[in-house]
């Protein structure tokens, strides 16, 4: 079910409303339209960073690739209960972006999990980060923006330890989070046509299920059989609310209802929250200047949703 903020912003006036069936689907969309778009992507973003610090415990009975696996598995079957996703009507084009879609959460959700294996959280993230910032410049147009840009930046420059010889840092590490930055870049673009071609979360769960799909032959070969232990599964699903079906939902609302540019500066807030997710979940202590990298993306988000009126 479309909702007519939606089709307005989208397309124009919309035709009159009728109201659609209940459900979880219905519920969870009016508590969306109750909250503004740069309100969604601040829960987005927690959501993600929370669902990373439970995950990453999981290496230690799993491999990266069949946390992947078990997250978006998981994540798959609750939003093809919700959305129901149906093809009819569908054109070529139509399939191939959600397939497009799918393609690039599989293999951002993979990078990133082995990236975040062999990095710091709070490393992994701020790599990543290059991502959204590259569309966020990419997409500015006036120079206010650009300076919210900076100095989101600038936090990311603070908050990676680049001088530092840690141990806990190696190059197949940051070539991971670079794939990953580069298909979070990606998925900004795709995710706001897919908005545009499947009605509500439809191409979220069809986008989904491709990404089971191309994940499931590494994430079954590397987990086997604990895949099937239920105090595994039952983490898996907590992770996959946590890391794909909510906050990907509301960031495909989000898009609808904001321009991507200022979603992509509302990101800027990624590596910040990862970093107290990080003290809080992994027991990652902050210094000084990653508390001043933290005042300067907060900074540069709150500017950010000022300016983008």
């Amino acid at each position: 079910m479309r909702s007519t903020v939606t089709a307005e912003a989208l397309h124009g006036p919309a035709e009159p409303y009728r109201p659609g069936p209940t459900g979880p689907g219905a519920l969870l969309r009016a508590a969306a339209d109750a909250i503004p778009p740069s309100g969604l992507v601040l829960l987005a973003i927690l959501s993600v960073q929370v669902g990373a610090g439970f995950a990453k415990d999981l290496f230690a009975q799993l491999p990266p690739s069949a946390v992947v696996f078990l997250r978006i598995a998981m994540g798959a079957l609750i939003m093809g209960v919700i959305a129901r996703p149906r093809l009819k009507g569908l054109t070529r084009a139509d399939l191939g972006v959600g397939v497009a879609f799918g393609v690039t959460l599989g293999v951002m959700n993979l990078s990133f999990y082995e990236a975040l294996a062999r990095l710091p959280m709070g490393i992994a993230v701020a790599i990543e980060f290059l991502g959204p910032l590259g569309v966020a410049v990419a997409a500015s147009r006036r120079r206010l923006d650009l300076l919210w840009v900076v100095l989101a930046g600038s936090g990311v420059v603070l908050l990676a330890p680049w001088g530092t010889a840690a141990s806990g840092i190696s190059w197949a590490g940051i070539g991971f989070a670079l794939v990953a930055a580069a298909c979070w870049a990606g998925y900004i673009l795709l995710s706001a046509a897919v908005g545009r071609r499947f009605p509500g979360t439809t191409g979220l769960a069809f986008a989904m299920i491709v990404s089971v799909v191309l994940i499931a032959p590494v994430g079954i070969g590397s987990g086997g059989a604990d895949l099937l232990q239920p105090e595994l599964l039952l983490i898996g699903l907590g992770v996959g609310l946590l890391s794909s079906v909510i906050p990907y939902s509301i960031e495909l609302e989000a898009l609808r209802r904001m321009p991507k540019r200022v979603f992509g500066i509302l990101m800027s807030l990624e590596p910040a929250v990862a970093a107290m997710v990080g003290l809080l979940v992994l027991g990652e202590v902050l210094q000084v200047r990653e508390w001043a990298a933290i005042g300067c993306v907060v900074v540069a988000s709150v500017g950010a949703t000022r300016s983008g009126g």
